[in-house]
């Protein structure tokens, strides 16, 4: 899908702008950016999405933008939009009575098998741990450790699942290497720009900083660090149906 005069109306409707068009309090609430980075909620931000030549996933996960619970539950909220996106079959959300991912009924006994609720809470996930709860669903995760790819290969993976309708990825990163506060992070990746080599994040922790478009080296880089819980390089999911969905 081409993201061209239904844009705007997207991206307020996803974002949380006011329908002049003007940012609301989303961007007052947010950490400042290094200039390495670009906001989405920016006139340059918007102007890569829209000449951005694989885009596919945007709509489907900005329709399921959601921000995470606690700062450990990155990897939680990012999971409830790719498995929303996908139409998954989806346990009954208590909040409103209707099938629908969330971050409360996406983790339950089989899940805790992988990694309990609790130690979730306080240290986050790894990709296999992240992976090993899809695989509860009926989809599939193919894990990509960032010293395992290469940068060519990395931007070809990412890049073509993004120009592909019904798959999604997530990327495991290290914050500081490119230039945001702490460590590691989990979130989806949404679309990507050939002309500037640059891919967008959709960051669930709304609340800290928001979507960012960053170079596909420093964003490659920032996967080929070293998760101190996993004592691997963490990197990034291809995730898709299984083929008897």
């Amino acid at each position: 899908m081409s993201i061209s005069k239904s844009f705007p109306i997207l991206l307020l409707l996803s974002l949380g702008l006011g329908l002049s068009g003007r940012l609301t309090h989303v961007q007052a609430q947010t950490l400042p950016l290094a200039d390495n980075l670009t906001s989405l909620l920016s006139p340059e931000g918007q102007a890569l999405l829209q000449g951005s030549d694989a885009q596919a996933d945007y709509v489907p996960l900005s329709s399921h933008f959601s921000t995470q619970q606690n700062p450990a539950f990155c990897g939680v909220a990012s999971m409830v939009m790719v498995l929303n996106a996908l139409n998954i079959p989806a346990p009954i959300a208590s909040e409103w009575n209707r099938a629908y991912f969330t971050q409360e009924n996406l983790l339950n006994e089989e899940t805790a098998t992988i990694i309990p609720r609790e130690r979730i809470a306080r240290m986050g996930l790894t990709l296999a741990e992240l992976a090993g709860i899809l695989e509860q669903y009926p989809v599939n995760a193919e894990i990509f450790h960032g010293e395992d790819v290469s940068l060519e290969q990395f931007r070809e993976l990412v890049a073509t699942n993004l120009a592909e309708s019904n798959n999604f990825v997530l990327v495991n990163y290290l914050r500081r290497a490119i230039a945001q506060e702490r460590g590691g992070h989990i979130s989806p990746i949404a679309a990507y720009d050939a002309d500037t080599d640059q891919f967008l994040i959709l960051d669930v922790s709304r609340y800290k900083y928001p979507p960012v478009w960053v170079s596909a080296s420093e964003l490659w880089n920032a996967t080929n660090t070293i998760d101190s819980v996993s004592g691997k390089t963490r990197g990034f999911l291809l995730i898709s149906p299984t083929a008897n969905l």
